[in-house]
């Protein structure tokens, strides 16, 4: 190692620039980089919510944080180590984001008079009305030595520039210590059959940033990150939408089902509708709808048709989805709707994180309408999540909502792929003709799930509807003690689900000052903060919830140990009212964000702190 390198246990880059520049890319590449290096990674890309902002302005601005380590990184960081900025307007949307002394490697070649009052700078110099003047700022000619470096190229000007994203990769790359060749590996694939010039023109660019960073001497700013210990095995970096689309696909192999998902493209869940529509050779089905309900109808024709059938949207669309929700209720179908969750209501945030469709997911439709719903924590975690709700939907034959977020579905981390043989079977209660007369509505005593019978096979014939139906038959029936009976019977087959989930544990010790709950996609900054605070003495555990209707056995005994309790959720208070609905001796604590933006480990623990100090 060379001296004044920094051996450190993490690091956490941030990538930033107008939505134009490729920060997107260039984070991903330096991401499985490191993956492939033996770092555990979390990532965090920040998209701007609008289609095109302004060139040039803080709303453009487009950013993607890696947080590397050679231990487990539970969530994408709370600040930066490394800047790197390709305008005064990543300069000032960032500044926040940084640690004290922390690296700012800035493209000055954008640091002209017009960039810097599209950023609303009120001055010719960023750097000192940011206060950034003790910072340690790499000023690099980007955009310069990105032309001069391609200026035997054939492309013209414009497809050159775009090459300086490449540019700031390789300078990254030099200072973590780490090869350029994944890099040039990504370049090829993606580039070689559609242009040789331009995938030479690119990995041109990574090597001279790359030298750019060797020739300065910009050792004084490296950062070195040993490999973590994770378990042997195969891994890749997996964001939670293709994670969720996977989960589907092995549901459908473990359950001998053929997979189908029938959806109509939205922010940010339209990835999941892509992924499967990539896998016809597995015999995966997928249809871009009109709109969310036609969406939801076909995927509930394909769930009666015998298939394991799956709807994806966000919060607006769950929305237009209930309606037909409500059939797959009253048919008692299978049938998993994915909502990521999103900024609203309305259009509102559409680009960014929250978790605010908690009560939608839960009591968002009309009548009596129970369903079970499930939050996945991580972006590997949706792929396990996603298998469960699958696995709940055709052994109980019931509706399930499972619940992501923008936060999991975009972000990365690394993830041990499964062998199929290690993950359980689906056993959907298929309907074989037996002797005398089949009822559709008769139910297995411990699920209360019907069979599932399929059209086209004779002697099971029988009908089906939105209309209340006759508790055994499936005949349409008004008599009100049949209707009273099969609300009962409704409800009490989501509450049975409860039997076929894990008991709810705790992280830390099972009693204490303080207990932490969270659900869904904040797992990674309230374990951080538990932890840390943990390691500092005090008295504190974490409790998460990925099961929310049902609720885990020994969520009640497990509340009861603890002298205070904390809900922590990206809203402004959901889980904390369903909780004191069900528990209404207990008291809940809560705090709350509706920024767009996760939780940071610093300000929970801030919250953590003053709580344990009453």
């Amino acid at each position: 190692m060379e001296q004044n390198t920094q051996l450190l246990q993490d690091v956490v880059i941030r990538f930033s620039g107008d939505s134009g520049d490729g920060m997107q890319l260039t984070g991903t590449l330096f991401s499985e980089t490191s993956a492939l290096g033996g770092n555990a990674i979390s990532t965090f890309p920040d998209y701007p919510a609008e289609i095109r902002a302004p060139q040039g302005t803080v709303a453009g601005v487009s950013g993607f944080q890696v947080h590397f380590g050679s231990h487990d990184v539970h969530n994408p960081g709370d600040k930066c180590d490394v800047l790197v900025a390709m305008n005064p307007a990543a300069l000032k949307a960032n500044r926040a984001f940084l640690k004290p002394n922390a690296t700012i490697i800035v493209d000055s070649d954008t640091l002209t008079a017009d960039n810097i009052a599209k950023a609303g700078f009120t001055t010719d110099n960023p750097i000192d009305e940011l206060g950034l003047q003790d910072y340690n700022i790499i000023h690099a000619r980007i955009t310069t030595m990105t032309r001069e470096v391609l200026s035997d190229s054939e492309l013209d000007n414009k497809a050159r520039l775009k090459c300086k994203n490449m540019f700031a990769l390789g300078i990254t790359l030099y200072i973590t210590g780490k090869s350029t060749s994944h890099a040039h590996e990504y370049i090829d694939s993606k580039f070689e059959r559609k242009s040789h010039e331009v995938a030479h023109a690119n990995k041109q660019a990574v090597e001279a940033g790359y030298n750019y960073a060797a020739n300065n001497h910009l050792i004084h700013a490296a950062y070195a990150v040993e490999p973590s210990g994770l378990e042997r095995g195969t891994y890749r970096t997996i964001n939670g939408n293709v994670a969720t689309a996977w989960g589907f696909m092995a549901a459908a192999e473990r359950s001998g089902r053929p997979l189908f998902c029938g959806s109509y493209p939205i922010t940010p869940a339209t990835v999941i509708l892509e992924e499967l529509a990539k896998h016809k050779e597995l015999g995966v089905k997928t249809v871009q709808a009109e709109d969310e309900i036609a969406g939801i109808c076909t995927a509930i024709g394909a769930a009666y048709a015998g298939s394991l059938a799956v709807t994806t949207t966000s919060g607006p669309g769950l929305s237009l989805k209930s309606e037909a929700l409500g059939l797959a209720v009253m048919a008692e179908l299978p049938l998993v709707v994915v909502d990521v969750q999103r900024g609203g209501p309305s259009t509102g945030l559409p680009t960014k994180t929250e978790q605010s469709d908690l009560m939608q997911a839960l009591y968002g439709r009309n009548g009596e309408c129970p369903v079970p719903v499930i939050a996945a924590s991580s972006p590997g975690d949706c792929f396990h999540y996603a298998f469960e709700a699958a696995r709940i939907a055709m052994e109980h034959m019931t509706p399930v909502i499972l619940l992501t977020d923008g936060f999991i579905a975009n972000s990365s981390e690394a993830w041990r792929i499964p062998k199929m043989e290690s993950l359980p079977t689906i056993c959907p209660p298929l309907a074989e003709r037996g002797e005398g007369d089949f009822m559709p509505y008769e139910r297995d005593p411990q699920t209360l799930a019907r069979k599932w019978a399929l059209p086209g096979k004779a002697g099971l014939e029988h009908r089906i509807g939105g209309l209340e139906k006759n508790h055994l038959t499936g005949n349409i029936s008004y008599e009100p003690a049949n209707h009273e009976e099969m609300v009962h019977v409704r409800a009490a087959k989501v509450a049975a689900v409860r039997e076929d989930i894990p008991t709810l544990s705790v992280a830390g010790d099972s009693t204490g000052e303080l207990l932490v709950v969270g659900w869904g996609g904040t797992h990674g900054h309230l374990c951080s903060a538990v932890e840390q605070l943990r390691n500092e003495g005090k008295s504190v555990s974490h409790c998460h919830l990925n099961y929310l209707n049902p609720l885990p056995k020994g969520t009640e005994e497990i509340f009861g140990k603890f002298r205070h309790i904390v809900v922590c959720e990206l809203n402004e208070g959901q889980a904390a009212a369903y909780l004191r609905g069900i528990f209404p001796h207990t008291e809940f604590l809560q705090y709350n964000k509706c920024q767009g933006q996760p939780f940071s480990i610093e300000e929970l623990k801030s919250v953590f702190n003053e709580i344990l100090s009453k």
